[in-house]
């Protein structure tokens, strides 16, 4: 079986009174998920999670490594992929999508964003993520 490796995050906005989470639409599946991409030689998972994250949003992002979680599945047969996502924030509110993978890019309040998430896995996700964001709000939110 064939391993593969993305990084990515979940990015929060959280500036103007706005508690929003970033989501993103593939192009070639339609699903609503969070920026990610594969792993380039000789980089970091924070590396690789910064430029996947620039490249298809527009946004630049600052990593939080305290909370880090892996997903595991495969996307086609022989396949096994790791994706590991942070949280992250941001001072950007534009985006600009990279058209040729992701076909809409919305804000989207973090209370709306559980039943817009297309997966299971995602679902799970954005609750840990929300959960870490409020334990750790006072710090994350100077």
């Amino acid at each position: 079986m064939k391993k593969e490796k993305s990084c990515g995050a979940i990015v929060f906005y959280l500036k103007e009174d706005k508690e929003q989470i970033l989501l993103i639409k593939h192009a070639n599946s339609g699903h609503w998920s969070f920026p990610k991409g594969h792993v380039e030689a000789g980089e970091t998972e924070v590396e690789t999670a910064v430029r996947e994250i620039k490249e298809e949003t527009g946004v630049n992002a600052i990593i939080d490594t305290r909370f880090r979680e892996v997903v595991t599945y495969s996307p086609k047969k022989d396949v096994l992929k790791d994706v590991v996502y942070f949280f992250a924030t941001t001072n950007d509110y534009e985006t600009s999508n990279q058209e040729e993978e992701v076909s809409d890019i919305r804000w989207m309040d973090m209370d709306k964003v559980l039943g817009n998430v297309s997966y299971k896995n995602d679902k799970e996700l954005v609750k840990k993520a929300i959960a870490f964001y409020k334990k750790y709000k006072e710090e994350i939110n100077v």
